[in-house]
């Protein structure tokens, strides 16, 4: 499939896309494309026959707030039933995080800046072990009591719990 550049205003958002990045990321995704713009040539808003994101729906909104007048795209002609696969395929994350590697190889506020959620212990004190979740609609915060070792294994499970689409506050409740 061959990238090209089109008029930003040609593409049209897809109002059935499933995935929201909101505040603070999705401004953190506005800077990240305008840092590197390179990033949308490797990887280029999939859109659909009639120019309809399939794939990028954020990236697109960030682009138009950097002020972006042309995006690369890749145009596919799937149908109707592979182009819903796809809209959430490409939104699933597979895979998790290998924290131990992130901590010890790369700068934290390096990958804040990229977007990704850093957790230091220095941001939780035996004082304050609230925990907030994002993937619900909107956050929301919990406290409880327990050990510093038990805390990473709730924040842990929990920030699994969000990232898992359509059975967050079924798990949650299970916990």
């Amino acid at each position: 499939m061959k990238v090209e550049k089109v008029k930003i205003g040609t593409i049209k958002l897809n109002p059935n896309n499933p995935r929201l990045i909101k505040d603070e990321k999705y401004k953190k995704l506005v800077q990240s494309l305008k840092d590197f713009p390179e990033m949308m040539q490797i990887r280029p808003i999939v859109v659909n026959s009639d120019n309809i994101v399939l794939g990028g729906n954020m990236r697109l909104r960030a682009t138009k707030e950097a002020g972006w007048k042309e995006v690369p795209v890749i145009k596919t002609d799937l149908s109707e039933e592979k182009q819903r696969e796809f809209i959430i395929k490409d939104n699933i994350g597979f895979g998790e995080w290998e924290w131990d590697l992130l901590a010890n190889e790369w700068d934290a506020e390096e990958l804040e800046n990229w977007g990704l959620d850093v957790w230091r212990p220095e941001d939780f004190t035996e004082a304050n072990k609230e925990i907030d979740v994002d993937g619900l609609d909107g956050e929301m915060s919990i406290k409880l009591n327990y050990s510093e070792d038990e805390y990473w294994k709730v924040k842990e499970a929990l920030y699994k719990v969000a990232e898992t689409p359509g059975m967050a506050v079924y798990k949650l409740l299970k916990l």
